[in-house]
C-alpha cells in the first residue's frame, strides 16, 4: 500500500511566508524593543535584523519539518491545523529560536546571561502571539495547493 506524499507548501510559497513573517515581525517588535531595552536605535535595529535572519532560517526549517510530521502522523495539511496544535507549533518554534538567539543577544549587547534571557523571553512571548496570529491568517489567505 502506497501513501500519497505529504501536501507541503511549495518553495516559493514557503519563501513568501518566511519573508512576510519576518518583515511583519521587524515592523511590530523592533520599536517596543528599542523603547524597553534602552539600547541605541542603530544597534537595536541591527540586532533585530540579525535575529530576523536567524529566525527566517529556523522558520523555513521548522515549519517544513513540522508540516511534514503533522501530515505524516495525521494525514492533515498545515492549513487545516487545529487550534491546540497551532499553539504547540508556535511555542515550539519560539523555544527552538530562543536557544539560538540567546547567545547572540548576550554577545551583541553585553548583557549578562540572565538579563539577556529575560529580554529574549520577552521577545519570544511577543513573537509567539504574533506567530500564532500570522500563521493562522497566512493559512487562510494562502491555502496549500491554492498558491500561485
Amino acid at each position: 500500500m502506497t501513501t500519497a506524499p505529504p501536501r507541503l507548501r511549495s518553495l516559493s510559497d514557503r519563501l513568501r511566508q518566511v519573508a512576510l513573517f519576518e518583515i511583519g515581525g521587524l515592523l511590530l517588535i523592533t520599536p517596543p524593543y528599542i523603547w524597553l531595552s534602552g539600547e541605541p536605535v542603530g544597534d537595536s535595529f541591527l540586532l533585530m535584523a540579525l535575529l530576523a535572519v536567524l529566525a527566517a532560517s529556523w522558520n523555513g526549517l521548522y515549519n517544513t519539518a513540522f508540516d511534514w510530521l503533522e501530515n505524516h502522523l495525521t494525514g492533515r495539511s498545515a492549513d487545516r491545523r487545529p487550534w491546540r496544535l497551532r499553539a504547540i507549533h508556535a511555542i515550539g518554534f519560539e523555544g527552538g529560536l530562543l536557544l539560538m538567539t540567546l547567545p547572540v543577544i548576550v554577545f551583541w549587547t553585553g548583557m549578562d546571561w540572565l538579563t539577556a534571557l529575560m529580554a529574549d523571553i520577552a521577545l519570544a512571548l511577543a513573537y509567539v502571539t504574533y506567530a500564532f496570529s500570522f500563521n493562522l491568517l497566512y493559512d487562510r489567505a494562502f491555502p496549500i495547493g491554492g498558491e500561485s
